[in-house]
Order: structure tokens, then sequence, then C-alpha cells
């Protein structure tokens, strides 16, 4: 049980700094090294941790753990506030609808969708993840985030997925301001190229995102000229779902 415990407080370590080092790590616990790195590969090969990309002496957070959350939130009352909303406005549209929430800064998790009959659709699996900056989702998030957490994200790099991807932080800045002044985003292939999205936020009594709302489409069906219709019709789950999650 005490290696158990070890390893629960090291995954928690890791969630808090990461990306993190063996040597960090080892300072924080005042444990050797080797029983560090042991615990390390012992998480990594369960999934739960990973080394980062660009820093492979660094390790974060694995797809186990953003796969567990979606589960875990199945249960709880975003989700059940969430769930018939969301069917309602695939029903009125015909298209892929889907919820996520924020991992910190870290991107965004899918933990719930509802399909449409088209056989050509946009697909989402249950804990799937992708950026903030790159997407309708994190847009919607992003905008509705306190300037220092906006500030803190976008001192660090915005990767490019393709020409469309917002990098240059200024200009993701004045997008997000678009986001609140009209209250929901939009992605036109910025993150998969042929796949669209418009998405708002669903907030808590204080203002604060905790996730948001999207309907996912191939960029062949997106029609800018019913992009007002789109936006009112998801902005408006956004908001029965923010008021049943309060009420």
């Amino acid at each position: 049980m005490k290696s158990v415990t070890r390893s629960l407080r090291i995954l928690e370590a890791v969630a808090q700094h990461q990306p993190v080092t063996v040597g960090e790590l080892t300072k924080i616990f005042e444990l050797p090294k080797s029983t560090v790195q042991r615990t390390l590969v012992t998480l990594n090969e369960a999934g739960w941790l990973r080394a980062n990309r660009r820093d492979t002496t660094r390790w974060e957070i694995g797809a186990r753990v953003l796969a567990v959350r979606p589960a875990a939130l199945q249960g709880s009352s975003l989700f059940a506030a969430a769930h018939e909303s969301m069917f309602r406005l695939r029903d009125a549209l015909n298209e892929t609808i889907h919820l996520s929430v924020p991992d910190a800064l870290h991107g965004m998790v899918v933990v719930d969708r509802v399909d449409c009959d088209h056989a050509v659709r946009t697909f989402h699996a249950i804990g799937d993840t992708s950026p903030l900056h790159a997407t309708a989702t994190g847009h919607a998030v992003l905008a509705h985030l306190p300037k220092s957490e906006v500030d803190e994200f976008t001192a660090g790099t915005l990767e490019g997925y393709g020409e469309e991807t917002i990098t240059d932080p200024a200009e993701l800045r004045a997008e997000l301001q678009r986001v609140r002044d009209r209250g929901y985003a939009v992605n036109h292939n910025q993150y998969l190229p042929g796949v669209c999205a418009i998405a708002a936020p669903v907030l808590d009594g204080g203002g604060a995102p905790l996730a948001a709302v999207a309907v996912s489409l191939p960029d062949s069906r997106f029609d800018p000229d019913r992009l007002a219709e789109l936006g009112r019709l998801v902005t408006r789950t956004a908001a029965d779902i923010t008021a049943r999650h309060a009420g």
C-alpha cells in the first residue's frame, strides 16, 4: 500500500508541476532518484503519465487520466444538465454535438457527444483532447477566463495546425474579444482540415467557464450565411445547460 500511495502522490505532483523532471520530483518528495524513476516508468507503462513531446526528460499527465476524467464526469450534474439540451440541438440541426471541458490551460477534453445521421459527419471520441487556441470550444472557454490566465496562456507557443490556425497572441486576443461580443466561437479549419465548429460556453454562477457545447460539421456543409443562425442555437443551448446546472 505504501508504494500505491507514493505513486498517487507522484501522479498528483506531476499534474501540478508538469512538465516536470525526475530531479524536481526527487527534491519534492526527498526520495532516491531511482525510486522516483521506477514509479514514473510504471505509471507511464500504465498510461497515466507520458514523456513531454518536446523534452523527453520531462513528464506530464497521460491519456489514461484524460479518459478517466470524462467517465467520472458522466455521473456529474454537468453531464446530466447537458445531455437533453444536446439532443435537442442535434435534432434541430442534424449535426454532431459535443460537450468539452477544459483541462486547466492544457486543452479541451470531450466528455459527451450526440451523433447526427449523415453518412459523412465529424467524429470526436469521448476523451479526445484538442488545443485551446485552435478550436471553437477552446476559444469559447478562453474568452471567459481572467485576463491573467489568458496572458499566461498566450505567453507560451501557439502551435500551428494549418494555415487557418491563429498562432499570433495579439490576433488570438482580438478573436477572443469577438467571441465575447457575439457570444459564440467559430472554428473554420483551424485545427483539423475539413472540420468546422461553432461553440458557446457553459458558465458557473460567477461567470467562469465550466465547459463548452459545440456543433461540429464537415466543411462541405458549412454555410457562412447560416452562421448567425447556428451561433444563436448553440448559444441558446449553452444558456440552457448553464441554467439547468445552476438550478
